[in-house]
């Protein structure tokens, strides 16, 4: 079988370009300086050579790597034949956000990973050609509604329209369900307009996602707190039959090193709160109170720390440090992210650890002392364990300080519900079909997961809705409680 694989992959190779057709992207001086959209997505010419490069497996492997099962040799297909309404079907049959995900979605490590043509050369940028097919249909004015099921007279509450919240939502409501997205906030896609910056994943996008969403039967209800508002049980005393919770994972982590607390600290998450969804990005037109340091450390090396560190460099940083206690090979962050922000001027400081911040007399953070690390054995994440070597210690003058080490779900709805577990660590306790220890509720996303990728929330979101529907429909009749 090796061999004939091999031989399989040797054919390819004197047929096939080995090389994906590079995205078009701002010039890095050009973007250091704007808010605009850093890749330009392909033209029609380039995405129909890209798709080319796409050999229509028999048994697709870039499916299974797919946490939402898009029929990617499908839509791949009728864009390389030019049937575009097509490729659009086959996309939203099982995605209900493709251009979010041709964003934002980590291709290289789950569709793109699992392509043979990557035994070649590169493989089949699937997620380029999602992007591609998503944004073709939005520059048509009217999107391609998914058929709908017969209404069932059920209504579903879905807490939260973050990826998890919006795909359970459109699963359900595609079912037949009556379904009512609430938001707490005053604008719909949770992290994905609060947590991912303008330059990466345009606002636009998101509100078109979520309309699309909308137009499928899908109530959505803003500034709607659950857990202060309306608690969880009273939804489903209120003619709710079932209720999915997908509130994400909000509440920051911090370092707990002294001097932590000083003025010009942020967490990521207030941070780029207050670039993304108050604004401060369209300064002057918004006003948006943000420190707009001239040396700024961001401490992580995960995504969020590379969106924190490319929008201080946008606000008018003259320095943005990158500090992370591990090396460049074990950053979680995409490499694509990674390679944008040097690209772009950050500096990245590898094996630094922060151990104290000291502020002036005014109690604004002026300065971070640090250590230099090295790496043991793994630890639990797989990754080598850093430790921290003597005699290492440093002082480094810095006037802004981004924290971007981890969130942790914010604790509103359990406090507020004592019938839903959880773990040690805040988040709700689930079986495999997403059921939480509360009899009618669901859960999926990063409450349940503490910190994942947009797809996989959304994976969690349509599996979820599969069992809320079957259950609905056998009459709600039996419920396996979660364990502990």
């Amino acid at each position: 079988m090796a061999a004939g694989l091999t031989a399989k992959c040797d054919e390819m190779s004197t047929k096939i370009n080995p090389n994906r057709v590079k995205m078009p992207k701002q010039h890095p001086k050009e973007r250091r300086g704007n808010f605009q959209e850093v890749a330009l997505g392909y033209s029609r010419q380039q995405a129909e050579e890209e798709a080319s490069r796409c050999i229509q497996c028999k048994r697709p492997k870039c499916v299974q790597g797919c946490p939402v099962g898009v029929e990617i040799p499908a839509f791949i297909r009728a864009l390389r034949d030019q049937d575009m309404l097509e490729a659009v079907q086959a996309l939203k049959r099982k995605n209900s956000l493709p251009g979010v995900c041709g964003r934002v979605c980590p291709q290289e490590v789950q569709c793109e990973k699992a392509c043979v043509l990557g035994k070649i050369g590169a493989p089949v940028a699937i997620g380029r050609l999602e992007r591609y097919v998503a944004d073709w249909e939005r520059s048509q004015e009217k999107c391609l509604r998914c058929e709908t099921l017969p209404p069932t007279g059920k209504k579903v509450a879905v807490v939260g329209s973050g990826p998890a919240g919006l795909t359970c939502a459109a699963e359900l409501a595609r079912m037949g369900h009556q379904v009512s997205i609430l938001e707490a906030l005053h604008e719909a896609g949770g992290v994905l307009v609060y947590g991912i910056p303008e330059f990466r994943l345009p606002k636009s996008i998101v509100k078109s996602e979520v309309d699309y969403v909308c137009s499928l039967g899908a109530e959505l209800r803003l500034d709607a707190v659950v857990g202060r508002q309306v608690e969880v049980k009273e939804l489903l005393q209120n003619g709710y039959d079932a209720v999915f919770l997908g509130i994400g994972a909000g509440a920051p982590r911090f370092l707990g090193v002294p001097g932590e607390s000083l003025g010009g600290i942020y967490s990521a998450n207030e941070y780029l709160t207050r670039v993304n969804l108050m604004k401060a990005y369209k300064f002057p037109e918004y006003d948006t109170p943000v420190r707009r340091g001239k040396k700024v450390a961001v401490v992580g090396g995960g995504n969020v720390a590379m969106d924190a560190a490319r929008c201080a460099l946008r606000l008018g940083a003259d320095e943005v440090h990158v500090v992370y206690r591990r090396s460049r090979d074990e950053m979680p962050a995409r490499l694509e992210e990674v390679e944008n922000a040097m690209e772009e001027g950050i500096v990245f400081d590898f094996l630094t650890n922060p151990t104290r911040f000291s502020g002036d007399e005014r109690g604004m953070v002026k300065a971070m002392e640090v250590v230099e690390m090295e790496l043991g054995e793994p630890d639990s994440s797989g990754r080598r364990s850093p430790k921290a070597k003597k005699g290492s210690e440093s002082v480094v003058d810095v006037d802004t300080v981004i924290i971007a080490v981890g969130t942790m779900p914010n604790p509103l709805i359990a406090s507020s519900t004592p019938e839903l577990k959880t773990t040690k660590s805040g988040t709700l306790v689930v079986d495999e079909r997403y059921r939480t220890s509360m009899e009618g509720v669901w859960a999926g996303g990063d409450i349940t997961s503490g910190g994942a990728t947009v797809i996989s929330a959304m994976g969690a979101g349509k599996a979820a809705a599969r069992d809320i529907d079957e259950w609905l429909r056998k009459g709600k009749n039996t419920w396996c409680i979660a364990g502990p």
